[in-house]
């Protein structure tokens, strides 16, 4: 006789209600089918969303569908095998992640386990990777600078503590190059970097960690990982492991600076969860509560008025440079700005790509200091004319004296704005690159010689005027005094200046 598996649901409830209550009943389980790490359960009537399934094979699972007297699970665990009919019971419980200081300098996988073979972790709290998000009142205003030690980003697109800015561009334009470059500037600044690294090569994170481990900006960074070889539910669970872990350095007072590379590859990771689980795809193929779920990770970033920050940077890739796809706008939408780096720009050799007129940051002159607020007047609106004229003067146009003249000062500002990877400036540094450009000293320097102008003149005023230097370490906007100094000592450097042989 064919026994089906209701059937033996059936019998198994009997058994149970002989010697348990009701309630008691309502926290088991029985596996009806396995498939593609999907475990469907008939029981668990009392389950929730998202709460922690235990197995009796020792397996665990995450319940990501409730219907009635049916959970769909996603396990956590390849290795350990599930058979039908095998029980599952409830925990009560979400799942957590590993925080502490312990963690700075490691790197973990999304259920906590060491992946750098430097031991155990040594961390006991954990805390669950969903959490309540700060309210409006308890937020403090972004009118602190993150100072990322690239010249184009602070200079046009700051950004602040607490700001959520979106890293956006077609592949290959150099997103990771400048999450790096931002973390490796935090060096002696008290700000903790969390990179969480999303579907992934194994590869490339390998290189990435050798580079901070030989700037020593390991030391302050937790890099949590979900390769591309990881099962879509860890890709899943990255970016919420790698938040939890922020707040909690910032309950402790500090300021956080965390990378989502690349979000991309958690929407389509949470797009075959969804097609798993037999959701109906919406627009492009992706659920409709895609937009939850990224909008509830970063909305999770902020400044708070107790103290401590998250700046939030997530990573998109977008194709053909389009960016009114789903997911793109949806991000769009949710950030604070974006940073978008044009594979034109790339292909032409300016790097970082960043493209000016398309790249946007909703903080502004908040997130900078007033020194760099000085320096910046202008030059957004100079660069804006330069790429117009530009346009002109590609088809043979004859300008007039003053657009040769915006069209020579803006291609001194793009030459300018070039940057050389894993090399930032400091804050100093920039306020002088951005004077030189403003008091006109570069106006009679070849385009080709900009770059060693400017090197030399960060080098001569260190050195020999390093009295000045200090002073404008120190103070957040330049007084008159000291910008006539500046001046004089321009002079004085424009007189002796050499530059190379080409």
């Amino acid at each position: 006789m064919e026994i089906k598996s209701t059937d033996l649901v059936s019998l198994y409830a009997k058994f149970l209600q002989g010697d348990k209550s009701a309630t008691q009943l309502d926290e088991v389980g029985v596996v009806l089918q396995v498939s593609d790490n999907v475990c469907i359960v008939r029981g668990l009537n009392q389950a929730v969303y998202q709460e922690l399934i235990e197995f009796e094979g020792g397996n665990q699972g995450i319940i990501l569908d409730l219907n009635s007297g049916i959970a769909a699970i996603f396990l956590l665990h390849n290795h350990i095998a599930i058979k039908e009919q095998e029980i599952a019971r409830r925990t009560g419980k979400q799942f957590t992640a590993p925080v502490g200081l312990g963690l700075l300098g490691r790197v973990i996988d999304v259920l906590g386990h060491s992946q750098d073979a430097l031991g155990d972790l040594s961390v006991t709290e954990h805390q669950p990777i969903e959490a309540e998000i700060p309210g409006v009142i308890q937020r403090s205003p972004v009118n602190q600078p993150l100072e990322t030690g690239i010249l184009a980003v602070d200079a046009l697109v700051p950004i602040g503590l607490g700001q959520r800015e979106l890293i956006i561009g077609n592949r290959g334009t150099g997103k990771t190059a400048l999450v790096i470059d931002t973390i490796l500037n935090q060096k002696n600044k008290s700000v903790i970097c969390v990179y969480v690294s999303i579907g992934q090569q194994q590869a490339k994170l390998a290189r990435i960690i050798k580079l901070l481990e030989a700037t020593g900006a390991l030391e302050y960074t937790v890099i949590v990982t979900a390769g591309s070889s990881s099962p879509v539910m860890h890709q899943y669970l990255a970016p919420y492991v790698g938040c939890t872990i922020a707040e909690y350095f910032r309950l402790q007072g500090k300021d956080v600076m965390i990378a989502y590379d690349d979000l991309t590859n958690h929407a389509i990771a949470y797009r075959e969860m969804s097609l798993l689980l037999r959701r109906s795809p919406g627009r492009e193929a992706y659920p409709g509560d895609v937009f939850y779920l990224h909008s509830r990770l970063l909305e999770r970033a902020g400044k708070l008025l107790s103290g401590g920050s998250i700046t939030a940077l997530p990573v998109i890739q977008i194709q053909g440079g389009d960016l009114t796809a789903y997911i793109p706008t949806n991000l769009i939408s949710i950030t604070d700005g974006q940073i978008f780096l044009d594979t034109k720009l790339f292909n032409q050799g300016v790097r970082p790509a960043v493209n000016i007129e398309l790249s946007v940051s909703r903080v502004g002159g908040a997130a900078q200091t007033g020194a760099m607020r000085q320096m910046t007047k202008a030059l957004r609106l100079e660069l804006a004319q330069y790429h117009e004229l530009l346009s002109f003067a590609q088809f043979g146009t004859e300008l007039d004296e003053l657009s040769q003249r915006r069209l020579a000062r803006g291609a001194i500002a793009v030459e300018l704005l070039k940057q050389s990877e894993h090399q930032p400036y400091s804050p100093v540094d920039e306020v002088l690159i951005l004077f030189a450009y403003q008091a006109n000293f570069l106006d009679q320097i070849v385009v080709a010689r900009v770059k060693a102008f400017v090197d030399q003149f960060i080098s001569y005023v260190s050195s020999v005027h390093a009295e000045l230097y200090h002073e404008l370490q120190a103070v957040a906007k330049i007084s008159a005094e000291q910008y006539q100094r500046l001046q004089k000592v321009a002079v004085e450097f424009s007189k002796i200046f050499m530059p190379e042989a080409i």
